[in-house]
């Protein structure tokens, strides 16, 4: 009798540890864990080097409107264009990884992506400000005003990626089965709270 299959997506605001977090996750369950992976087969998909992919991937710009969308399906100009097909190839690798295997995949819209499949459990990761700010300084070896912009750039960058090929926000608890404050048990502690509670969804995995 095989196992049950089933995929983990996990959205996180930056400095939550989120990445650690689901790398640990993964260590615990015994599955594969995917990130950066999924950046590197797009760009092979389309013959681009990684850096234009990581570039693009989460700096989608808001389209005029849904009608806009609809009228202009790839964009209105050669950097959304570009954007539009990093999507789509990212799109079909998640497919192709969650149909194939239990795993863990990280951002890249993969809640949305998966959305119809059944056995999907969707996380979000957040913790408070100060919290993501030291995380920054003393994890992520940033000065103090570097960790402040980053935490205000890519969190914006992410909501607009997010919001632009979803329709709803990374953090939006209408799409998520856990919310977690990774400060509330720290990075070990919270990817084993979640580990086991994945254990107890999926028994028969």
């Amino acid at each position: 009798m095989s196992q049950k299959k089933y995929v983990i997506t996990i959205t996180r605001q930056f400095g939550s540890m989120g990445r650690p977090i689901a790398k640990k996750m993964a260590e615990m369950l015994g599955i594969n864990y995917y990130d950066r992976d999924i950046v590197d087969q797009a760009a092979k998909k389309l013959n681009l080097p990684v850096s234009t992919v990581s570039e693009n991937e989460e700096s989608a710009k808001k389209k005029e409107s849904a009608f806009g969308r609809m009228r202009f399906p790839l964009g209105l100009n050669n950097a959304t264009d570009t954007q539009d097909k990093i999507f789509e190839a990212q799109q079909n690798i998640i497919r192709f990884l969650a149909e194939k295997e239990t795993c863990i995949i990280v951002g890249r819209c993969a809640d949305f992506v998966l959305c119809d499949m059944e056995d999907v459990v969707d996380i979000y990761i957040y913790a408070p400000y100060d919290v993501r700010l030291k995380h920054c300084v003393e994890d992520l070896g940033m000065e103090e005003s570097e960790g402040k912009k980053m935490i205000i750039d890519v969190d914006k960058a992410r909501d607009a990626y997010h919001m632009n090929y979803a329709g709803f926000l990374p953090g939006d608890p209408m799409h998520k089965d856990i919310m977690i404050d990774s400060s509330f048990l720290g990075v070990d502690g919270t990817a084993e709270f979640l580990a086991e509670a994945i254990k107890k969804r999926f028994p028969e995995a």
